[in-house]
Order: C-alpha cells, then sequence, then structure tokens
C-alpha cells in the first residue's frame, strides 16, 4: 500500500494513534522507529512487515489522521456510478481509484492513495465534478473494478488477443471488405461472449434500446434506460466490424450489405428470459450504426400497472367495451402507445371475439390474437393488409399507425361497419388527432361518427423509492400545483445505487383522455381547430397532460422537472 503523505509526519502520529488505541504497544512502536531510521521507510510500512498491525488497522488510523472516512467491498454500490465521461479502466487500475456514489457535482471516489492530488485533479478535470474521497483498501478497489467492469474488459482483451496481427500484415479487424473474414471472426467464442455480455448487462439494467455507434477513433455503446441514454464502457473501435457482424448473423442480415440500412430479428434467452430483439443497422460515416430494441414478453402490463388515475382508467375501460367505433392513442415515439393498446386488446374477451392486428414491426407476439407483419417490399402495407383483414370476420382490429389517407380511410370504414379499431397517431395532444385526420383528407362528418375517443400520453420516470426524500416546495411551485395546503412536500430522488445515482427507477404514464361526446362531435363536423376543441374538452372535465402529471407530483410519483421535460413542446 503507497501513500503520498511524506509532507505530513505521519511516522509520530500514526504510531500514536496506534497506540492510543491499543493496536500496538510502546516497545512495538519503538522498535518500528528505530527500525524506521536505518531504512527510511514509512512507519506503516514497517509496521505491517512485522506483523504487528493489519491493513484494517493501519486504514483506520489514517482514517483518523487525515479526516477521511474509510470505506470498504461491503458499502460499495451493486451498480457503479453513471459519471461521464466515462473514467477508463487503465486510469482506474493506475491510481487504484473507483467511484462509487455521485451527488450533484460530487463524485464520491474510494481511494487506495487519497493525497494522490494528480489522481483528483485528473477526475475533476475530466468530469467537472469536485471529488470527494473515501480511503479505501487496494485489494478491495481491485475486486470494485473487477466486479463492476472487469467482466467485460477481460472478453475485451481476450478478443484482441485472438485476433493478433500477422506478421508483415494488416489487423484482422481493418479487412473490412472481407466478408468470409468478418464472418469467422463473428463466429469465435469470444465475439460470441461479447455481444452476449453487452445484451445481458442491458437486460439487467432494464434497458430498452441497446445503441452500438461507430466514429473516427471510438466505438460508443449506450443503453437507453427509462427512456435516457447512458454510455458504458464501450470496446476498441477496431472491433466494431466484428461486432456488427455478429449481431447480423444473429439477426439473418446480410453481413456483406454495408451501404443499406437493414432491419431483423433475434429470438434468444437471456438470464432464464425469452427476449426478442429488433435489430436496425444503418450506414454511417464511420461504419454501420446498430440499434437493438429490447421486447421482453414477461414484461407487457394490464391497464391497472400503467399509471392511469381511477377516473381516466374508467372511462378508458367504457370505451373498449364499445362494440364498435376508433379509438386512437397518441404521442411521440417511445411514449408507450404500442404498450396502451396492448393492454386494451388484453381485456378484450377473446374466447368470443376474434382479434387482428396489423402492425410494423410485431413488437411482441400475443396469445390467441392473429398478428400480421407489414412487408411493404412485397406489398403488403397497412392500407392493403386492412383491406384483407376485414374479409377475415374480425370482431376488434389493431393498426400500429395510421400514416396515410389510405389506411385512414379504411379504418373508419371499419370502425362505421361494425369493428372496433385501435390506432396510433404521431399528435402532440388528443385534440390534435382531430385535425391531423382531417388534413390527411378524411372528411369531418366520418371523423365524427367514427371516432369514440383519443388518447394522448406521455412516459415520465418515476422517483426512486430507495432514495425518495420529502422537498418543501416554492410559492411558485405551490401556485403550479394548485396546493394551499401549508408545509406541503413533494419529493426526489437523491440517487443511491439501486437507481444508478439518476433518482429515478421506472417509468409511468401520464394522460389526457378526449371522450368524443355530442359536443365534441358537432366541433369536428364543423371543422374548428385543434384549440377550440381542446378547450371544449377540458371545459366539458378533460384533464391534460400536464394537469395529469402535477397530480403525479403531488402524489409524490415523478418530479415537476419530468413532467416539463416530456409535455413541454405542447404546452410552452
Amino acid at each position: 500500500m503507497t501513500l503520498c503523505i511524506g509532507v505530513i509526519m505521519e511516522h509520530k502520529l500514526i504510531g500514536r494513534i496506534l497506540a492510543e488505541k491499543g493496536i500496538i504497544n510502546e516497545e512495538a512502536l519503538q522498535k518500528a522507529l528505530d527500525e524506521q531510521k536505518h531504512s527510511k521507510e514509512r512507519l506503516g510500512s514497517i509496521l505491517l512487515r512485522l506483523g504487528a498491525i493489519t491493513e484494517g488497522d493501519m486504514l483506520n488510523a489514517l482514517s483518523l489522521q487525515l479526516g477521511i472516512p474509510r470505506i470498504s467491498l461491503n458499502d460499495f454500490p451493486k451498480i457503479p456510478p453513471v459519471i461521464e465521461p466515462h473514467l477508463s479502466l487503465k486510469f482506474l487500475k493506475q491510481y487504484m481509484i473507483v467511484p462509487v456514489d455521485k451527488k450533484d457535482n460530487m463524485a464520491i471516489v474510494a481511494m487506495a492513495d487519497p493525497l494522490d492530488f494528480f489522481a483528483i485533479d485528473a477526475i475533476q478535470i475530466s468530469t467537472g465534478l469536485m471529488v470527494e474521497p473515501r480511503i479505501c483498501s487496494e485489494k478491495d478497489i481491485i475486486s470494485a473494478i473487477d466486479n463492476y467492469y472487469a467482466k467485460g474488459a477481460a472478453t475485451m482483451e481476450k478478443i484482441i488477443g485472438t485476433m493478433e496481427e500477422k506478421e508483415g500484415e494488416k489487423p484482422a479487424w481493418e479487412i473490412e471488405e472481407d466478408v468470409e473474414h468478418l464472418k469467422d471472426m463473428a463466429q469465435e467464442a469470444p465475439i460470441i461472449n461479447l455481444v452476449n455480455l453487452v445484451i445481458a448487462q442491458a437486460i439487467e439494467k432494464k434497458a430498452s434500446d441497446i445503441h452500438i455507434e461507430p466514429f473516427e477513433d471510438k466505438l460508443n455503446i449506450r443503453y437507453r434506460i427509462d427512456g435516457i441514454l447512458h454510455h458504458i464502457d464501450s470496446p476498441p473501435r477496431q472491433l466494431h466490424p466484428a461486432i456488427a457482424s455478429r449481431i447480423k448473423i444473429m439477426s439473418k442480415l446480410n453481413i456483406a450489405e454495408r451501404r443499406l440500412p437493414q432491419d431483423g430479428r433475434i429470438k434468444t434467452r437471456i438470464l432464464d428470459k425469452d427476449i426478442d430483439i429488433r435489430v436496425s443497422a444503418v450506414p454511417t460515416l464511420y461504419g454501420e450504426s446498430i440499434v437493438m430494441r429490447l421486447l421482453d414478453a414477461s414484461s407487457i402490463i394490464g391497464l391497472k400497472e400503467l399509471g392511469f388515475s381511477p377516473n381516466t382508467r374508467s372511462e378508458f375501460e367504457r370505451m373498449i367495451k364499445t362494440p364498435y367505433g376508433m379509438l386512437l392513442v397518441t404521442g411521440p415515439t417511445g411514449s408507450g402507445k404500442t404498450t396502451t393498446l396492448y393492454a386494451a386488446i388484453g381485456m378484450t374477451d377473446k374466447s368470443q371475439k376474434k382479434v387482428i392486428t396489423i402492425e410494423d414491426p410485431v413488437e411482441y407476439y400475443l396469445d390467441a390474437i392473429n398478428q400480421i407483419q407489414v412487408k411493404p417490399k412485397i406489398g403488403l402495407t397497412f392500407a392493403n393488409g386492412l383491406r384483407s383483414i376485414v374479409r377475415q370476420d374480425p370482431d376488434v382490429i389493431m393498426v400500429g399507425e395510421i400514416r396515410d389517407l389510405e389506411t385512414a380511410d379504411i379504418s373508419i370504414h371499419a370502425a362505421l361497419t361494425g369493428h372496433l379499431v385501435f390506432s396510433t397517431l404521431h399528435t402532440n395532444d388528443a385534440a390534435g388527432a382531430v385535425t391531423r385526420l382531417m388534413d390527411m383528407g378524411i372528411e369531418s362528418y366520418l371523423i365524427s361518427s367514427s371516432l369514440i375517443g383519443v388518447l394522448a400520453q406521455r412516459l415520465v420516470r418515476v422517483i426512486c423509492n430507495n432514495c425518495k426524500m420529502p422537498v418543501t416546495p416554492d410559492a411558485e411551485t405551490m401556485k403550479i400545483l394548485g396546493i394551499d395546503k401549508p408545509h406541503f412536500k413533494i419529493y426526489k430522488g437523491v440517487g443511491c445505487d439501486a437507481c444508478s445515482n439518476t433518482g429515478y427507477k421506472g417509468r409511468t404514464g401520464i394522460f389526457e383522455l378526449m371522450p368524443v361526446n355530442d359536443d365534441i362531435r358537432l366541433l369536428i363536423v364543423e371543422k374548428k381547430g385543434s384549440n377550440i376543441i381542446k378547450q371544449k374538452a377540458v371545459a366539458l372535465g378533460m384533464k391534460t397532460l400536464r394537469e395529469d402529471g402535477w397530480e403525479k407530483v403531488r402524489h409524490g410519483i415523478t418530479t415537476m422537472e419530468e413532467v416539463v421535460r416530456v409535455t413541454q413542446e405542447e404546452e410552452k
């Protein structure tokens, strides 16, 4: 154990601390001091070598001497905090450092040498965070590095080791045009293990997507967790062709085609879960960018778990039980529309009703549901598929998305002829769905006759229950939230190992449900704008996205920042 504390007269202070604690007696201390006169070693090192003290004794004494808390491996979080930019594995091992916590602009770092000011300055300059050191043994730091990072690093090193350059030849990973070579590389055990590791870690962290992005001098791998992208320690840039080829082989894509986008699918079992992975490969300037959407069928949830308030859920269930008509769910990509539609379909009595879906792509395979995958290359579009579906005698039809006039027209006519039709649109709010259909060219009287309701939704992150703490809101916040109670508390997450120091864990929905009643139908027939329709719906009792968000803030489910983040575009 090495410590840069020569500027402190520790040969007196450390010895005195140990003696006062009864760890060593005066005889042992004097013997060590006498030996120090000849060897010039540090007193602690001599006492350790003589067996007079343990490393733990030494660390405790140093903690008292320097006023720096000591921690051990048991105090470390299960998941390391997210600190960006990432500190390299080489840096961590060289300086015997590992981050253990992050609070606001402060990084708490375990260090074998808490007075290594060069390492502390390097972290502060690199990350922009202040550093608060903790004393820790080298053994515990090495174990933590191995637990957090070394599994992937060891795999990467093994991969690199299996791809040693042959003398006078170009490295294997640079022969990107040699398809057979790439195929061989992609089928080697180290590459297989690395790709499996990346996927397994994403599942462990409950990520929804994996992004693999090549740049000129680096390869970025990021996980989307609760809607936010997080960097992970990435393999060397030169491994990208082999990684991309492995993923393309798994998803049955053409590894020789690197000029055009490709889409594929992987079905696998990882961590005792059946995982369906949707793969998209797109050529970029420095190689193919690959995104993998992780679809866990066991994660499909019902309406109860989506986050509806009791009144909204009751009204939505009423619409789902309507015998015919069209129900739309709107919101941007990634707002949970498909999950809501699957939950709605789950409420239908499939033993007595025939349910058919047409999707692009089919995200989850549902039991007792007839699901159709759109295939535009062979002419199976939403519109063409819908024409065939209505001849299959369905009771309930789900259309993945209404993208054009033809699809919209067939969907509405299906709703008018006795079918219950579910579909999605990309609009900012519920009222916007009406004007979007009009803009597509659908007659207003057809919309008013077929539409039974529109649900707009967003996903907000949920405050981590493990580090949740009360906060007293200021006067402006109280006014925004409509709170008139003194000493009212809202909540925030301070960050912990359970939530990777984000303060959030999991997501829930905020909703804006607009039933299409006689008053709304009249405005639709009169071709009124979305603002007028929305005002009328609010007057009739509709709760807007922000209002539903504020309610979840008041109940300590999420934060104001989250509600503003996902609703700011439509309600500036």
